[in-house]
């Protein structure tokens, strides 16, 4: 979505600043070889530098959908890409099945949730443990869905800041990038006739690590939204390499080509929620504030839906049930399960974390939904981000801890200092947008000798 407002709408000086702290956050997040996030933990024995979710003691692992998150930013070289892409690859499981005593299963293929700094994949969410005791409940049966999906935007970001598709033909213990990529696709559960992903209790997969403390069952809304994103990336990778069969990307634009037209059909309940989509069709039927600002977002909603969630969008903003310092909750207060949880089931308490604290990560999606009609308020939400991160900012000192992950309206609400989703996301959305401009010309690609 590209405003006719640009870009006259948010203070240039602001943008710089929001794409220096990005940088910087970005800096604070990597781990050189031999280095450790803390005494506490083990060293980086890789032997490239790995960018984790976040700086100071947290966080000692590369994480594939965090990672994927910072990449549009301008900020992570080409090297750093291939590394971590090549990394994910390693990781990612073999043809066979992996029962664990957990009561998990790793699928054929499936993608790392995160990968320790020894190169140990880990699938599920929740444990720094890569062995029998990872997975199932409350963390899923199958792996989180949307890993498979951000691994091929990595992939997808790596060839278009090079412009060669050259490096899918690589080989990555034993096999080309690009079948790995394919064979990613394949593994989270969809159904055929309206491309959504789907789930349910006996075979739960996590949706989007995002909500990885919520239990959601049925279609998913914000891991569909990554299929299609992902489908139309990896079709635009089949095609740079023109590799047989020619149909191969054609295909992978079918599979996904009735997920627009089942948004609203399967994900809209207007009588009881208005112009959002709901977050599940099972379990987790609460609205889908992130997920409706997306779909916007990725133009998946047109018409009078398209309408209709803006105007419940800008409602929100006006009520004050959405949005606190620029940051965005995932349910509006309004429409919570009950007085105790935004969701029907999850074991984080009410109003933290993932059930009703906000978050910066969306907020440059809404910016870019809010820019064309209702500029006052994408400025709004800019001003108010910028001024929650000047305020914070990590460089000032210890005591500062913006980008947090997640903030709320108590101190005590705040999670997780230095987290670059929270400033990465919107940087580069607002630079895909054209809010700001590339900050600086990435160098050519340098790929070792051999991968394995």
């Amino acid at each position: 979505m590209i405003s006719r407002h640009l870009p006259s709408l948010l203070s240039p000086e602001s943008l710089r600043f929001l794409s220096g702290f990005a940088a910087a956050s970005i800096e604070a997040a990597r781990v050189r070889p031999g280095e450790s996030v803390s005494p506490l933990h083990p060293a980086n024995t890789t032997s490239t530098t790995l960018i984790r979710p976040g700086g100071r003691a947290c966080y000692p692992a590369v994480w594939t959908q965090d990672f994927a998150m910072t990449l549009a930013t301008g900020h992570v070289t080409p090297e750093e890409m291939w590394d971590h892409l090549a990394l994910v690859a390693a990781a990612q499981n073999g043809p066979v099945a992996r029962h664990l005593a957990s009561g998990a299963t790793i699928p054929p293929h499936a993608i790392p949730d995160h990968v320790l700094f020894d190169g140990t994949p880990v699938y599920f969410p929740g444990t720094y443990s890569g062995g029998e005791n990872q997975g199932g409940e409350p963390w899923g049966i199958l792996p989180p869905v949307n890993n498979h999906y951000e691994f091929i935007l990595i992939a997808w970001h790596l060839w278009r800041a090079t412009g060669s598709a050259d490096f899918l033909h690589r080989s990555v213990a034993g096999l080309t990038l690009i079948e790995r990529l394919r064979t990613a696709f394949a593994v989270p559960r969809t159904d055929p006739e309206t491309g959504l992903v789907f789930t349910d209790a006996a075979t739960r997969a996590v949706g989007f690590i995002y909500c990885d403390s919520i239990y959601m069952t049925g279609y998913l809304h914000f891991a569909s939204l990554l299929r299609w994103r992902a489908a139309h990336q990896l079709a635009e990778l089949e095609d740079a390499i023109a590799a047989p069969p020619a149909s191969r990307a054609a295909a992978l634009r079918a599979q996904v080509a009735a997920i627009p037209k089942n948004l609203v059909r399967i994900f809209g309940a207007p009588d009881r929620i208005g112009g959002w989509m709901q977050a599940a069709t099972g379990i987790g039927r609460q609205p889908d504030v992130w997920g409706t600002i997306h779909a916007l977002h990725l133009g998946l909603l047109a018409g009078e839906p398209a309408r209709a969630a803006l105007r419940e969008i800008v409602l929100a903003l006006e009520t004050g049930t959405i949005a606190c310092q620029g940051a965005i909750r995932h349910v509006p207060t309004n429409h919570d399960a009950r007085a105790d949880s935004a969701w029907e089931r999850t074991h984080t308490p009410h109003n933290f974390y993932q059930n009703g604290a906000y978050w910066h990560m969306p907020s440059g999606w809404l910016i870019s939904v809010l820019a064309d009609e209702h500029p006052a308020w994408a400025r709004r939400i800019f001003d108010d981000m910028i001024a929650h991160f000047r305020a914070e900012d990590f460089r000032q000192g210890p005591e500062c801890c913006a980008p947090w992950e997640c903030i709320g309206k108590t101190r005590d609400a705040c999670n997780n200092p230095l987290f670059l989703g929270s400033v990465a996301v919107p940087c580069g959305v607002l630079q895909d947008i054209g809010f700001l401009q590339k900050t600086r010309s990435l160098p050519p690609l340098r790929l070792p000798a051999t991968m394995g």
